[in-house]
């Protein structure tokens, strides 16, 4: 296991000690202080604990060097956690957003929602704080080692956050406004959920991008392109294709130079511009440069 990998993991381990701590804390809150939007949060940190083991799980896998089997190596692998990931933030969402339309009728046809009590407040306010921290902790680790995964597991920890939120403006109105506004808490649910669903999307849609084998942004081949023209006696580089393999990329390109030079120093040349292009987009990243003379 490289330090990459170990930092993940610690990152990931951490991550899971909070948020399997929170659950329970969530459960018990939940149905010792009557409030169903504990619970539902209960269960939106439970979706939390399940994305965290797949990122212990599909990173390890990731992190296999390539194989008979695996060319370009195993980064797609990481890819497929974190849309795993985005579509469990979806779901969650959505399954809160029922949950909260349900209550919501509920309390119009004249059925009285149970009034929450204090622990259930209490709870809210440490699921907000602690969750708010592992968010900024877990993205900021996962920016520093290149991991999508982590950083989309960030963001879940942030929407669990968000969760929190609404949990606690909904159970402070049922506790301390009145019978009548006991309907803010599923109204307030319902405002969280699609915040949630806007996570889950914006995760997955990158993901589904690179599953697909769509190309780098354009300014970013643009910037290989000129990686490449940098070398001395490159002349011209023509079809360039890109994608993305995890946290690396795949490039293949011609590239044009003085037809008289000699085998080893086309290839001198070929090397030093992959290298370039190395250094800019990470160690992990495959590289082809086909060298032809200029026309």
């Amino acid at each position: 296991m490289d330090q990459r990998e170990k930092k993940i993991y610690r990152v990931t381990l951490v991550g899971s000690a909070v948020n399997a701590l929170l659950i329970v804390l969530k459960f018990v809150a939940g149905v010792v202080g009557r409030s169903s939007a504990m619970v539902a949060d209960a269960v939106h940190s439970l979706s939390d604990f399940i994305t965290d083991v797949i990122v212990l799980v599909f990173v390890r896998i990731a992190g296999k060097p390539r194989d008979k089997g695996h060319d370009y190596g195993h980064g797609k692998f990481e890819t497929l956690a974190t849309l795993i990931i985005g579509i469990i933030l979806a779901v969650a969402g959505v399954a809160l957003m029922v949950n909260g339309v349900r209550l919501v009728i509920d309390s119009l046809g004249g059925k009285t929602l149970p009034r929450p009590s204090m622990i259930a407040l209490v709870v809210a306010v440490v699921s907000i704080v602690s969750k708010e921290a592992l968010y900024r902790y877990t993205r900021r680790s996962g920016r520093e080692l290149d991991s999508p995964a982590v950083v989309a597991n960030a963001w879940h920890h942030r929407s669990d956050a968000m969760s929190s939120g609404g949990t606690l403006v909904g159970i402070a109105g049922a506790m301390f406004l009145g019978e009548r506004w006991r309907i803010l808490d599923p109204l307030a649910a319902i405002v969280v959920s699609l915040f949630i669903i806007k996570s889950g999307y914006d995760i997955m849609r990158p993901c589904i991008g690179e599953l697909l084998e769509a190309s780098l942004p354009e300014e970013e081949e643009r910037e290989i392109e000129a990686l490449v023209r940098a070398v001395p006696g490159i002349e011209d580089v023509h079809n360039l294709r890109t994608r993305r393999i995890g946290n690396g990329i795949a490039v293949d390109l011609h590239a044009r130079a003085d037809g008289r030079l000699s085998l080893a120093e086309a290839h001198d040349k070929a090397t030093e511009a992959e290298n370039a292009v190395r250094r800019r987009f990470g160690p992990n990243s495959i590289i082809n440069i086909h060298m032809e003379p200029t026309k």
